[in-house]
């Protein structure tokens, strides 16, 4: 009884974090012509249902402050890798490159991340 109750714990263990980290493995970034920036974000994670999704990505400034996040709503258990895109007007003047990182609903961060410059 013991032992299967250990095999059915690591079973279960493995499953929920299988799909682990979420990678950001593409990034085009445009400004408009009223000055803010389109992102254009590929992410790439095993999800597995609503307990294990990419669920968020970020553009952080170099120095770690978060600058706009794009909300990832719902899995994309079929879609893989997906894009998603965000404009915003919230880009210091003074930045001439950011990262991209995207965030998953158990690891968190830790995926692969993407500097890019921002064009001007």
């Amino acid at each position: 009884m013991r032992i299967a109750l250990v095999l059915a714990m690591s079973v279960f263990c493995s499953t929920a974090g299988f799909a682990g980290e979420a990678d950001v493995t593409n990034v085009a970034v445009k400004q408009t012509s009223s000055g803010a920036y389109r992102f254009d974000v590929t992410v790439l994670h095993a999800d597995a249902g609503w307990d294990h999704y990419a669920n968020k990505w970020d553009i952080v400034a170099p120095n770690g402050d978060v600058i706009d996040t794009r909300i990832l709503h719902h899995p994309h258990d079929t879609e893989q890798p997906f894009t998603r895109s965000l404009t915003t007007d919230k880009i210091p003047d003074d930045l001439t490159h950011v990262i991209v990182r995207a965030h998953d609903s158990v690891h968190e961060y830790g995926g692969a991340e993407i500097k890019v410059e921002l064009p001007r």
